[in-house]
């Protein structure tokens, strides 16, 4: 593993840990815990959390795509921030994939698509409705997620993949969160730097080419809920996407959080804690509630 995968694990683990100390399963949750959804059982584990009072509901789904640079993060680090989206009303798919430098892309994007797969195969065993799949990416995970929506909408880059979604399946809505939309060639030292971890061939120009989210986005692409924040180091992104956007005339919402008094981090909706969080997510949740 190289220094920066290693320094990246090592540091946001270090946040993770101060930002959920304390935290525990609330008691209006139901949760389902560790199950595979693939051929790997330490990598491709999925939980399911519903709230307690709609045990016997059909809930809308929100699959979470988390975040952490492409070499970092799972499930466990997630499982408070989604569970705390169940508590809005919806079934929450929090899942853990393969991460780079140990899986070379497109590992993560497989099992994205498998977890896809799994909700729409198992909806009866867990009261999910498949009418209504809703999905959240953060950071690197939003990457992932758009790369995803540009298959499901757009059949000439699905060419470029041995990846195939279910038959005529797209997510009702999504919120991308911090994220990456455009890898530049030329761009910052730690991006080249995991470039070389996440990419089979370090980054060449055919990988890069095929890894913009905002180049291989159509009309079909599905309604979003956009955001970033004051103090994102990738807040500079979302502007690019914002545009592409409106060029394609998808329906968005964008939504900057924070001000000169009040810097707000890269990810800050993951601390449950925080009252700029619980608006964030209350936003998104009723976003997502605006297509039932």
């Amino acid at each position: 593993m190289s220094q920066i995968s290693e320094k990246i694990r090592n540091d946001f683990k270090k946040y993770d840990d101060i930002r959920d100390a304390g935290l525990t399963t609330p008691e209006d949750i139901l949760r389902y815990d560790n199950i595979v959804y693939g051929s790997d059982p330490k990598w491709q584990v999925l939980d399911v959390y519903r709230p307690a009072n709609a045990e016997k509901n059909t809930l809308p789904v929100i699959v979470s795509v988390h975040g952490g640079g492409w070499v970092y993060g799972d499930k466990e680090r997630y499982q408070y921030y989604c569970m705390n989206l169940a508590q809005r009303g919806f079934a929450v798919v929090n899942f853990t994939y393969r991460l780079a430098p140990e899986n070379k892309f497109p590992a993560s994007l497989e099992d994205t698509n498998a977890v896809f797969e799994w909700v729409l195969a198992n909806s009866g065993n867990y009261g999910l409705d498949t009418e209504h799949i809703f999905a959240v990416g953060d950071s690197a995970g939003a990457h992932n997620l758009g790369i995803y929506v540009n298959l499901c909408t757009n059949p000439a880059y699905r060419t470029k993949f041995k990846i195939e979604p279910p038959a005529n399946f797209v997510p009702a809505a999504i919120a991308l969160n911090c994220g990456v939309y455009r890898v530049e060639s030329d761009g910052d030292e730690q991006t080249t730097a995991l470039m070389k971890e996440y990419l089979p061939e370090g980054g060449s120009e055919k990988e890069l080419e095929m890894i913009q989210v905002t180049d291989y986005i159509t009309e079909k692409f599905p309604p979003a809920f956009l955001m970033t924040c004051t103090d994102d180091f990738l807040k500079g992104q979302a502007p690019l996407l914002a545009e592409k956007f409106l060029s394609k005339n998808i329906p968005f919402l964008f939504r900057f959080y924070g001000d000169a008094k009040n810097m707000l981090p890269h990810v800050f909706h993951c601390d449950i804690k925080s009252e700029e969080a619980k608006l964030c997510n209350d936003e998104e949740c009723n976003f997502f509630k605006s297509f039932l």
